[in-house]
This record gives C-alpha cells, structure tokens and sequence, in this order.
C-alpha cells in the first residue's frame, strides 16, 4: 500500500491532478486525497484549485457534478461503473411525469441526482441545507426528489409545508430499522445516537442529531458525549473511530455498506491517473442548465 499511495502522488504531482475522496470511500484513500467530505463540497474545493485532472473517488453523480463546477477541467471517475442507486431511481423522462402529475409546483433535486435531472428542477440541495432551500421557496408545496425519506423529514421540521416526493432511496439508508436503533440504544443507553436525514422518519425522531455526513462527524468530535451510535454508511464510523480514538463509535448494524463506494481501490485511482481513464463529460447545454439550478441553491445557502 505504501508504495502505490507514493506512486499516485507522485503521478498527481507531474499532471497537476488533485484527488477527492468522499466520506464513505474506504479510508485509505484519505493517504493520496488532497480533499475528504460530502460531494458537494469536493467539487467546490476541486473548481477552486488550478489543477488540470480531478480524480473524483465517489461515483457517477459526483464526478459530473465537479465536471459541472469545473468545465475546463479533466474529471476523471477511477471506477466507471460506481454509480448510485438512488440517483439512479429516477430519469428524465420520470422526472417529466413526477412533476406533470403537480403543475406549477417548484422542484428540489437533492444533489444525489445526475446531471439531466438536474438540468430539469427549479433549485438543488443537500442533506445539511435541505430546509433552507425547501424554506426559501416561499411556497405552500414543494416537489422533493428523488429520495423521499429526506424529503418527508424536512416537512416534518417545517411543519407548514407539504413536500411531495418522488417513491426514491438509498437502499442503505432504508435499511435501518426502529428495531435496530432501538437493540443497540439498550446495550448502550448512555450513546448519542446520530442519523442521517436519509433513514426513515422513525428512526430520525429516536435520533440525538440529524445531518449530513460532515454534520454527524462534526457533532461527534465537538460533543462531550463519550459514545456514540452511529445510523449512516460505514465509511463514516470507520473515520471517527480513526479520528477520535477515546470515543466509543458503534454501527446501528452491521452490513450499512454501500458498494458503490466501496469498490474504489488504490489500484484504481493509480490507473485512473497514469491512463487518465473513465473520463467524465457533459453536454455544454445540459450542464448550464444544471449549473444554474446548483448556483441557485449557493446563492440561498451562502
């Protein structure tokens, strides 16, 4: 391992490449990124640099989104079938029906939606500014896509108005149970128990904290609490647990394993780089079109 990870950045040097890595990657990519954390933020800091090649270690969506920030760019994905289940959910021609079914109604596309999808809502968002941007809408209804469960915990929060989503998930997610939250919370009553708002509705309001995936790593290593259970992708616990080593981080359950983000190797990114393959493109229309509906989410989110 140590002498691929000083040959990726030795080849990231000589191409002037810089390397994502998102939250649920194995950790070891964390040696060769110059970046870790949610997908949004990984393509702003990548579009703020002036490197020539992104390696975007995550899947599709987030590497057309960095291709979308940064269109002069080469975005590499080191595995080009890493795609994502819940983005995958919903197509253009769904999404047309999803909203011909509510004229009139504006459309939040959460930032787990490919490109075209993007290209075809009012606003996107993310897990840590959903109810802002839901909020900002000024409106009585709101379409909320694709996963449903983030869409129908931020009406719960506002209370006052009624998002309608489209019947999307992440399998993950939707695998945690009440029941699971619920074994673990007795074997360990004193932990903190931190959710992602894309788990069901039941098991966010048995949660101490709900958020993204920064915002649950950064309530654990702020909080005095001791222990913490942990409700999102695995990816997650095994960097707290790295990071914060007199904490006590406990899954939900065994098997929050997203393979999609998982299949990403060393190996991979090694031969991403040197070949400068799996490369990511989108169509100048359609990414204007989707950059308009990301820059107005930034701008209400600032």
């Amino acid at each position: 391992m140590a002498e691929i990870t000083e040959k990726i950045k030795r080849l990231k040097k000589e191409k002037n490449a810089v390397i994502l890595a998102h939250c649920y990657q194995n950790p070891e990519i964390d040696e060769v990124a110059d970046f870790v954390g949610d997908s949004l933020y990984l393509s702003r800091m990548a579009a703020q640099t002036d490197a020539d090649i992104i390696v975007f270690a995550g899947v599709y969506f987030m590497a057309q989104t960095a291709k979308i920030l940064s269109p002069d760019k080469k975005v590499l994905l080191p595995r080009k079938e890493a795609g994502c289940a819940m983005a995958d959910m919903i197509n253009l021609e769904q999404l047309r029906n999803f909203k011909a079914q509510y004229p009139g109604i504006p459309t939040v596309c959460y930032i787990n939606s490919t490109a075209e999808v993007k290209s075809e809502c009012d606003i996107c968002c993310t897990s840590s500014n959903a109810l802002q941007i839901v909020k900002s809408l000024n409106s009585d209804k709101v379409l909320f896509l694709p996963d449903q469960y983030l869409g129908k915990w931020v009406e719960a929060k506002l209370k006052n108005i009624e998002v309608i989503t489209y019947d999307g998930c992440c399998p993950v997610h939707r695998n945690v149970l009440p029941d699971d939250v619920l074994k673990v919370k007795n074997l360990n009553p004193d932990a903190k128990i931190l959710t992602h708002p894309e788990c069901r509705k039941e098991v966010a309001a048995l949660s101490d904290y709900v958020g993204s995936t920064t915002g649950i790593m950064k309530y654990a290593k702020e909080s005095s609490a001791e222990a913490f259970i942990i409700a999102t992708e695995k990816g997650v616990l095994d960097r707290l647990k790295r990071d914060c080593p007199n904490k006590k981080f406990i899954p939900v359950k065994d098997n929050l394993l997203c393979e999609s983000m998982k299949c990403t190797r060393l190996e991979d990114i090694y031969d991403a780089l040197n070949n400068e393959q799996y490369e990511i493109t989108v169509e100048k229309t359609l990414s204007a079109k989707a950059l308009s509906c990301i820059d107005k989410m930034l701008e209400v989110s600032k």
